[in-house]
């Protein structure tokens, strides 16, 4: 059994949110430009999506990044945490990443949109889940 929205929630709130590990949910492709898109299955269970999607429909939704999600998305890993994200992205974009001293906001909201689509989690997530079981 998983972590309850509570449980999931009160392990967040207590997090400094540039410590956490995000870690990727699902595939992605690469659009012409070089940007990234998410390749999200419209149902989770694939029997649902046998039974509900027929014949040439898509199963999945595709979600288009720009540049700064691609470069975040990109350097997700599960092994760096958000500020080491942040810090990469400094070094990769420059001054395309503008302002400089608002890339921890943007990133960490970026992030957390992600979290609420459940597009990412958060590796303190998937052990507190391991620990719980």
């Amino acid at each position: 059994m998983g972590l309850n929205f509570f449980q999931r929630r009160k392990i967040l709130r207590n997090a400094n949110h540039l410590e956490l590990h995000p870690v990727r949910v699902h595939e992605h492709e690469f659009t012409k430009d070089g940007n990234v898109c998410l390749i999200v299955p419209k149902f989770r269970k694939r029997w649902m999506r046998d039974f509900f999607i027929s014949g040439r429909k898509k199963k999945h939704f595709t979600i288009y990044l720009d540049e700064l999600g691609t470069a975040t998305w990109l350097e997700i890993d599960g092994g760096k945490n958000v500020q080491q994200i942040c810090n990469r992205l400094r070094e990769k974009m420059g001054e395309n990443i503008q302002p400089l001293d608002e890339v921890e906001d943007r990133v960490t909201k970026f992030l957390s949109q992600l979290y609420e689509q459940r597009y990412i989690t958060f590796r303190e997530l998937q052990e507190a889940q391991k620990e719980s079981t």
